[in-house]
């Protein structure tokens, strides 16, 4: 039987809440108006709030792919040396992004399932003097582990050097301090935590990164940092080219559904329900990918067991159960699997989810005791009191 409710338990996108949904299909309004000028002020604030920044946040059509490709060519000149922290795909994509735009990029790599380490960016910096920007994955999707940002800016101990982050899979599920941890530049996305359609990219700029800004020659007409901040501080705020007016409906009434839920009590939400899938996960006996200490709040990679088929466990899940799960990507296809816990998800998604999975892997021979899983995550949250 095909199922009318689907269980989207994957990193991104992320299910929408029904109400940021309609939020989109408001009629279109003229995007130099006063409406859309009070629209795009206020999701901006918003974002400001969540992000923990005063940085000016600027807001593009795009993947989050696009901001990373936006931070490149303002920040960057073809020949300047650029350090990338790569502990997965995403990493991997942020170093190619610069390398294309011409950068000459030096790697810090971790092994799959391990973060790159603070030490590890130091060691990088003090043998190159020349690094003028480091690039690092706030929470790197493809693996589930999330960096010590707080760490890396401590190392980071040259005025001169920007600091670059990708939290596309972790801005607004997982605490970020902006201007309190001293980053430059943030890049994220609708489609995480921030309960959105796919659409909307989001960069903030620090004042220090808009001085590198200034020096450096944008190489893009569409994705000019100077360009947008120009149009944002008209006295009705806008964007250079057409916005995508209806996300932005949307992203307004997730911003204020967010704020009304309590960052605080975000975040938390986020930690809880990780935690509890990690505990169904070690009770059906699988092994995760990464420590509990780096493991990601958004997403939980679990190697697949011996002599499961990744790809019929997750066929399985969807057209028996209705529940929707991340394969591995890179040199982890076929190896792991991914749980997506992150933006509009409840402990009651992760118990559903919890029970297919045990049921799956009992159709395909991996056995356990009934309702193991489930259980285990039952105790979590039982523990911590939920609901928060």
């Amino acid at each position: 039987m095909r199922h009318h409710h689907q269980y989207l338990m994957i990193p991104g996108p992320t299910p929408v809440p029904q109400t940021v949904a309609l939020a989109g299909a408001a009629p279109m309004i003229n995007h130099r108006g006063p409406e859309f000028g009070e629209l795009l002020k206020e999701a901006t604030r918003g974002l400001q709030e969540i992000l923990k920044t005063r940085n000016t946040v600027l807001t593009f059509p795009a993947a989050g792919t696009g901001a990373m490709e936006a931070a490149a060519v303002n920040l960057t000149t073809p020949g300047e040396r650029v350090l990338v922290g790569v502990a997965g795909e995403f990493g991997a994509r942020f170093a190619e992004i610069l390398r294309v735009g011409g950068a000459d990029v030096a790697i810090v790599k971790s092994e799959p399932g391990y973060p790159v380490s603070p030490e590890a960016i130091r060691d990088a910096l003090r043998k190159d003097r020349s690094i003028t920007t480091v690039v690092i994955t706030h929470n790197e999707t493809s693996t589930g582990v999330t960096m010590d940002l707080a760490g890396i800016r401590a190392v980071i101990d040259r005025e001169d050097v920007l600091l670059v982050v990708d939290a596309v899979s972790s801005a607004g599920a997982i605490d970020i301090e902006t201007d309190g941890w001293g980053i430059d530049v943030l890049v994220t996305a609708s489609q995480k935590a921030l309960m959105c359609p796919p659409g909307l990219a989001f960069v903030t700029v620090s004042p220090k990164a808009w001085d590198r800004v200034e020096k450096t020659r944008a190489r893009s007409v569409y994705f000019s940092f100077a360009n947008a901040r120009k149009f944002l501080e008209k006295p009705t705020p806008q964007t250079p080219y057409t916005p995508a007016v209806s996300l932005l409906f949307s992203l307004r009434e997730a911003v204020r559904q967010i704020l009304a839920e309590g960052l605080d009590a975000v975040f938390a939400r986020h930690a809880l329900l990780a935690r509890a899938t990690r505990a169904g996960m070690r009770a059906l006996g699988l092994e995760l990918l990464a420590a509990d200490e780096w493991a990601s709040n958004t997403v939980t990679a679990v190697k697949l067991p011996a002599g499961v088929d990744g790809h019929k466990l997750l066929e399985m899940l969807r057209d028996r159960y209705g529940v929707i799960l991340a394969g591995g990507m890179g040199e982890l296809a076929g190896k792991i699997f991914r749980i997506g816990h992150v933006g509009a998800v409840n402990w009651s998604d992760i118990v559903v989810t919890l029970s297919a999975l045990q049921m799956a892997l009992a159709g395909l021979g991996v056995k356990a005791a009934h309702g193991a899983a489930v259980a285990a995550a039952e105790r979590v949250f039982s523990e911590q009191g939920w609901p928060l």
